[in-house]
């Protein structure tokens, strides 16, 4: 959600904006590490332009000069994709109530262990 955010705006930007008004977000060293890589590994692929990379990469940095580091030590296997288990962690060590994110392997998670609610970002908006 935060490459739709900073490179090209819309209901992402919305909904990044609104989670810093009312919520503390978190982050792990894993997530910081992709933050770092996937700019850069967008651009070089063609999936957004020098000017968005510049975009992306200053959202970010705000973004993440903005949130608090947790760092999980319980390792999930939840997600059908397990590159997004590192989310999950994140959101049960900060024993976070929300997860905001587009991504369906996510969303389509039905039983999780601990209480988590994995909205949308339109539907974040709309609560």
């Amino acid at each position: 959600m935060l490459v739709s955010a900073f490179a090209f705006g819309g209901v992402p930007e919305k909904t990044v904006r609104k989670a810093f008004k009312e919520a503390d977000i978190y982050v792990s060293p894993a997530l910081l590490e992709e933050y770092r890589d996937t700019p850069l590994e967008l651009e070089t692929e063609g999936k957004i332009s020098h000017i968005q990379l510049k975009a992306l990469i200053s959202g970010i940095a705000s973004f993440v000069a903005n949130t608090r580091i947790v760092y999980p030590s319980v390792k999930l296997s939840l997600c059908r994709d397990t590159d997004d288990n590192m989310l999950l962690e994140c959101c049960h060590t900060a024993r976070a109530k929300i997860l905001i994110t587009g991504d369906k392997d996510i969303l389509d998670i039905k039983n999780l262990p601990f209480d988590l609610k994995i909205l949308t970002p339109q539907k974040y908006l709309e609560e």
